[in-house]
């Protein structure tokens, strides 16, 4: 089985609390490919520290209200 990756995300919780921003609109702004989104919803994938910015700017958030880090799984 698996493991889970340690960093988990509220990225489509607060795409869709944000007027149902789309993953594409969201991935605008933040600079990176639609694909990217999709991946860092799904925890395939742990943006870079800039990106994780990008992110919870565009939500009006702080990063450790987007992401966090699940001791469970590290």
């Amino acid at each position: 089985m698996a493991k889970r990756p340690p960093i988990t995300n509220r990225v489509r919780e607060l795409r869709e609390a944000h007027g149902q921003m789309s993953q594409a609109a969201l991935a605008e702004i933040i600079g990176v490919t639609r694909q990217t989104v999709i991946a860092i919803e799904q925890g395939r994938y742990s943006p870079s520290l800039e990106s994780a910015f990008r992110i919870a700017r565009a939500f009006g958030v702080g990063v450790e209200d987007a992401f966090g880090w699940d001791d469970q799984a590290a």
